[in-house]
């Protein structure tokens, strides 16, 4: 009995078929590929694409997820500042896979869940610490300049690294931050104290600068006004002497004929007296007005006709 070629042509595609997949494999975008030989890491695909291995058991492939991994720590953990306060801080972390030849064999059958795990406990450790060395006015004051909160992560995210990477766990820290931050109820009245105590000292700066501000703006001012009343002064007396020096040249020339001279201040005096248009009422024994009804001006005898 002969057998249908058609059925002998499927039967042989479908052999193949089931050959190349026990003998390759695909990387995804998404996904790094750790590859075993008899349960050793023999190497490892980080590119998408198909690949060639051996079938099963002489070779296994393990593929992990090359995204960022994220998880936070939301226990209640009290952690305790330089200045013996009680701090509670929750904090969130990213990581990914940098090395899954490192990786792979670290956790075991390169479990995600376990090396989260194991960074947790990293993570605590560093925030322990790290909070330890610093004051509660760097997590909480009214002078936001005196908050670190970026430092504080920083610091406990490059110790989180510095174990990471001293273990060789394949893992590279992408983020750390915190999350929330509270205190125990015993630590609220005090911390609610001493942020009215900073914001006092604060005020009181504040007031200072300001008093300080108008001393030099009022000494400025004093100083400025006795300088313009030394000018004035000093002008005064530039004036005072020019007409010294002028009343000088005139003198001898009225100590000549007193009489004229005389005479003609009387007149002036007159001529001041009637610039303006107005009505006199005067004594006509009293100069200079006695010009005005004929007397003379001779001030030895003022009644003298």
């Amino acid at each position: 009995m002969k057998r249908n070629p058609f059925i002998m042509t499927i039967g042989i595609l479908l052999i193949l078929t089931a050959a190349l997949l026990l003998m390759s494999f695909q990387v995804r975008k998404s996904e790094v590929a750790v590859v075993t030989t008899f349960g050793k890491v023999t190497s490892t695909e980080t590119n998408a694409g198909a690949y060639f291995k051996f079938p099963w058991p002489i070779q296994t492939v393990h593929k992990f997820d090359q995204r960022i991994q994220s998880f936070a720590i939301d226990k209640d953990d009290e952690c305790l500042t330089a200045d013996n306060y009680n701090l509670v801080v929750m904090l969130y972390v990213g990581w990914k896979i940098s090395d899954p030849a490192e990786f792979f064999p670290k956790f075991r059958n390169g479990s995600a869940q376990e090396a989260a795990s194991t960074l947790e406990g990293l993570v605590r450790t560093a925030k322990s610490a790290v909070i330890g060395g610093h004051p509660l006015s760097d997590f909480v004051s009214t002078d936001e300049k005196q908050l670190k909160f970026t430092q504080i992560e920083d610091e406990i995210l490059a110790r989180v690294q510095s174990q990471v990477n001293a273990k060789n766990y394949g893992i590279a820290m992408e983020y750390l931050g915190i999350k929330k931050m509270g205190f125990p109820e015993s630590v609220t009245q005090e911390v609610f104290k001493r942020m009215t105590s900073e914001r006092q000292v604060y005020t009181s700066r504040i007031q200072n600068e300001g008093e300080a501000e108008a001393a030099k703006i009022r000494s400025a001012a004093d100083s400025k006004s006795l300088q313009m009343v030394a000018d004035a002064d000093s002008q005064a007396t530039a004036i005072k002497a020019r007409g010294q020096a002028e009343a000088a040249q005139y003198l001898s020339v009225f100590q000549k004929n007193p009489d004229f001279a005389i005479f003609l201040l009387n007149l002036n005096a007159i001529e001041s007296s009637l610039k303006n248009r107005a009505t006199l009422i005067f004594d006509q024994h009293t100069q200079p007005f006695g010009l005005l009804q004929g007397y003379s001006t001779n001030l030895a005898n003022p009644n003298q006709k």
